[in-house]
C-alpha cells in the first residue's frame, strides 16, 4: 500500500562503518568532516573582515575628526 515510501525507512545501517572511517582519518579532527574545508576557509574569512572592521572603527573613535 505505501511501498513508495520504503526507500525512506528501509535502509542498511551503516553507521559502525563510517564511524570507524572517521575515527581512523589521520587528519585533525576539525578537517574530517566533508566540506570541512569550505566551512572552515568561509569562517576565517568572515571573522577576518569583520575584525579588520572593528580594528577600523576603533581606530576611527580614537583618532576623532580633524580640527578645522
Amino acid at each position: 500500500m505505501v511501498f513508495f515510501l520504503e526507500p525512506l525507512y528501509n535502509k542498511p545501517n551503516t553507521i559502525l562503518e563510517r564511524q570507524k572511517a572517521f575515527q581512523n582519518d589521520p587528519r585533525k579532527i576539525m578537517y574530517r568532516l566533508p566540506r570541512s574545508q569550505l566551512y572552515l576557509g568561509t569562517y576565517a574569512a568572515l571573522f577576518t573582515v569583520g575584525m579588520v572592521g572593528t580594528t577600523y572603527g576603533i581606530w576611527s573613535l580614537v583618532k576623532g575628526k580633524p580640527a578645522e
